[in-house]
C-alpha cells in the first residue's frame, strides 16, 4: 500500500528565485532535515544520502520531467521506492506558490509505524518552511539550471508506479539489510524512528529472557534526542509493560516465607 502526501506553501521571493533555488540539487541538505549530501550525476541523475544517529542510507533518482519556473517531477531508481513533482506557480508580485506532492511505500515494521504517526507528513511540511526561510533570508537564488527534460513529451505527475525498477532493491544501507529509504522526507525521520523503536523492542526482548531473574533489568531509553513526540510516547509504553512484565515474574518465582 502507498502513502502520498501533499503540501503547499508560499514563499515570498519570484517564481524564478524559487525555481533556481530548487534545482540546485546539491545544496538541498541546507533545508532538507537528515540529507547529509546529493549528488548531482547528470542533468537528470541524483545520488542521495541521508544519516541520522550514525545510520546511512544512499538511494538514486532520476528525474522525468522538468519546466523552468514550473515543474520538477522525479522516480527513484534504486535502493528505494518513491516518486513525485514539485510545482512552482505565481502567486501575486514578488510571490510563488510552491507545492510538493511525494508519494512513497513503507516497508517493513519501521517504516509502517512511521507511516501511521505521519512521520513523512510532518518532515515535509518542515522542510518547505526551512527552504522558505532560506530563499527568503537571501532574496536570490544562488545558481539556477535553465534547461528543461521531457520537453514537448506527456505532462507528468508521477506515482510509485514510476519507481517500479526500485522494488525489491535491498537499499545500500540501513539499520536492517531490507530496510529501504522512502525518499529524502522518509529517510530523514525514518531512520530515527527506526532506531528508537528497534532499542525499544531489543530492550524488551531483553526483559522476556530473564524473567527468572529476581532484579528488574533498568529499562532501555532510546539515544536520538530528535525522536518525535509521538515516537517517545509508544517508547515509554513499551518500557512500562517490560517492566511490569519483570515484575510479576519476580512475583511468581520468590520463595513463600515459613509460618511463624
Amino acid at each position: 500500500m502507498t502513502t502520498k502526501v501533499e503540501k503547499t506553501l508560499l514563499v515570498d521571493v519570484p517564481v524564478r528565485v524559487a525555481y533556481n533555488q530548487w534545482t540546485q540539487f546539491e545544496e538541498f541538505p541546507q533545508f532538507m532535515g537528515g540529507v547529509s549530501e546529493v549528488k548531482q550525476m547528470g542533468d537528470r541523475r541524483l545520488h542521495w544520502v541521508a544519516e541520522i544517529a550514525g545510520v546511512k542510507r544512499q538511494w538514486d533518482a532520476e528525474v522525468l520531467e522538468q519546466v523552468p519556473d514550473t515543474k520538477i517531477a522525479w522516480a527513484a531508481t534504486e535502493g528505494a521506492t518513491n516518486a513525485g513533482v514539485v510545482y512552482f506557480s505565481e502567486a501575486g508580485v514578488n510571490r510563488t506558490s510552491v507545492t510538493l506532492s511525494l508519494e512513497y511505500e513503507p516497508e517493513g515494521l519501521v517504516e509502517a509505524v512511521g507511516d501511521k504517526l505521519n512521520i513523512v507528513e510532518k518532515q515535509v511540511e518542515a522542510d518547505l518552511e526551512r527552504f522558505k526561510k532560506l530563499v527568503e533570508s537571501r532574496g536570490y537564488d544562488t545558481g539556477g539550471w535553465r534547461g528543461t527534460v521531457n520537453a514537448g513529451g506527456a505532462p507528468t505527475s508521477p506515482g510509485v508506479e514510476a519507481a517500479a525498477a526500485s522494488r525489491g532493491d535491498k537499499g545500500k544501507a540501513g539499520f536492517s539489510k531490507a530496510a529501504k529509504a522512502a525518499g529524502a522526507f522518509a529517510a530523514a525521520f525514518g531512520v530515527v524512528a527506526a532506531g528508537a523503536l528497534k532499542g525499544a523492542r531489543e530492550g524488551a526482548d531483553t526483559v522476556r529472557k530473564n524473567r527468572a531473574s529476581t532484579q528488574p533489568l533498568p529499562p532501555v531509553r532510546p539515544a536520538p534526542a530528535t525522536t518525535p513526540v509521538a515516537v517517545e510516547e509508544a517508547i515509554e509504553a513499551e518500557e512500562a509493560r517490560a517492566t511490569d512484565e519483570v515484575l510479576i515474574a519476580n512475583e511468581s518465582t520468590r520463595t513463600p516465607e515459613p509460618p511463624m
